[in-house]
């Protein structure tokens, strides 16, 4: 597998990601309606706008020995009283959860800000997407703020995870 800083070509394989995350990761989080009505093609254009109208963004991608984008994650600096980087996002295909990848891309998103001057990131959850919660709690995060989102008419609880020193995070 390989880790790396992903560009605007790796845009349409990030959107599958996505979509299919989506699709396996949330039933019964948010309605199936809003799940069904997910596509490829929105999905490359919301990712698109995230590169190109954010503040400070990027995305790394993790590929298999063929390849294949099989997850990613993203980032983007914030102004935000106590963090100062954002992970705004972290997907994996399901058949290649649990095996590091997402540690991997965690580690990634770290790095590109201890690189960068950004010392501490947040994550914002799902409080009922138990298994990202849980993750995230073994990466050493402490929950930090709540909030509501909406998605599709649903509205869903939030939490927001929280690394004061993001060099800990950074693995090899």
């Amino acid at each position: 597998m390989k880790i790396k800083k992903a560009s605007e070509e790796d845009i349409k394989s990030i959107a599958r990601v996505y979509v299919d995350g989506w699709k396996t990761t949330y039933p019964g989080l948010v309605s199936d309606d809003y799940l069904d009505r997910l596509s490829y093609e929105e999905a490359e254009q919301k990712w698109l706008n995230f590169l190109n109208h954010e503040n400070e963004p990027f995305i790394y991608i993790a590929m298999n020995d063929v390849g294949e984008i099989i997850g990613f994650a993203s980032g983007k600096s914030i102004n935000e009283e106590n963090f100062d980087g954002e992970l705004y996002s972290l997907y994996l295909l399901q058949e290649c959860r649990g095996l590091g990848v997402g540690k991997q891309l965690f580690s990634a998103i770290a790095k590109h800000f201890k690189e960068n001057g950004i010392a501490s990131m947040l994550v914002w959850v799902m409080e009922r997407n138990k298994s990202g919660l849980g993750f995230y709690e073994r990466m050493g995060g402490k929950e930090y703020l709540h909030r509501k989102s909406e998605f599709g008419g649903m509205v869903v609880d939030d939490v927001a995870y929280g690394w004061k020193d993001v060099s800990v995070l950074c693995t090899e």
